[in-house]
This record gives C-alpha cells, sequence and structure tokens, in this order.
C-alpha cells in the first residue's frame, strides 16, 4: 500500500512538473489559499467579537431595565394594597353607619310603639 502511495505520489509531482509547475510553486499556492483561508477566519471571528461585545451590552442594559421594572412594579404593589386596605376601611365604616342609623331607626319605632300603646 505503501509503495502505491509513493509511486502516486511522483507521479503526480511528474504530471505538475510536466505541466510546468514545480513543487515549490505547488506548496506556495497552497501556503497562498491557507493564508486567505487564516484571514477569513481572523475576519470572522472580530466580526463575532463585535457582535458579543453588543449582545453584552444590550444584556448590561436589560438588566438594569429589569431591575427598575422590579423597583416600580413593587412601589405600584405597595400603593395598590395601601388603596385596598383604606377601600376597606371605608365600607366597613360606611357599613356600621348604616347599620347604626337602621338600628337607630328600630329603637325609635319601638319606643314611639310602646309610648302610643301606653
Amino acid at each position: 500500500m505503501r509503495t502505491l502511495t509513493v509511486s502516486t505520489q511522483t507521479a503526480r509531482d511528474n504530471m505538475d512538473s510536466e505541466n510546468g509547475k514545480s513543487h515549490l510553486q505547488k506548496t506556495q499556492e497552497e501556503v497562498e489559499e491557507v493564508k486567505v483561508i487564516m484571514l477569513q477566519n481572523m475576519n470572522k471571528a472580530e466580526e463575532r467579537s463585535g457582535k458579543l461585545n453588543e449582545l453584552e451590552d444590550r444584556a448590561k442594559l436589560l438588566l438594569e431595565e429589569s431591575k427598575k421594572f422590579e423597583k416600580t412594579s413593587t412601589q405600584v404593589k405597595t400603593q395598590k394594597r395601601w388603596a385596598n386596605k383604606k377601600m376597606k376601611v371605608v365600607l366597613i365604616a360606611v357599613a356600621v353607619v348604616a347599620g347604626l342609623i337602621i338600628l337607630s331607626l328600630i329603637i325609635v319605632a319601638i319606643v314611639q310603639s310602646t309610648k302610643g300603646s301606653d
């Protein structure tokens, strides 16, 4: 198998030499191709780095906004709780006053009916 590979490589080298390309020229072309690919990879890595920085900035901004939202929502929750408690107190007061009025009307009616029957 090794002999076949070596003879295949030798045959390729002979074809390249026949076509006017030396082994050195072929290697230089391959190096140039690798160089181009590496430059492309470096450019892509730089773009990704920029995008990651942008994403990090957006994440920080989102975190700040979420903290503001949490604080505001807690304040609104507290305000609504107090408003609810105040409303309950007002409703209880109205119910007590209404009950007292009804009770006083009943007492007045009973007193008048006992005076009228005397």
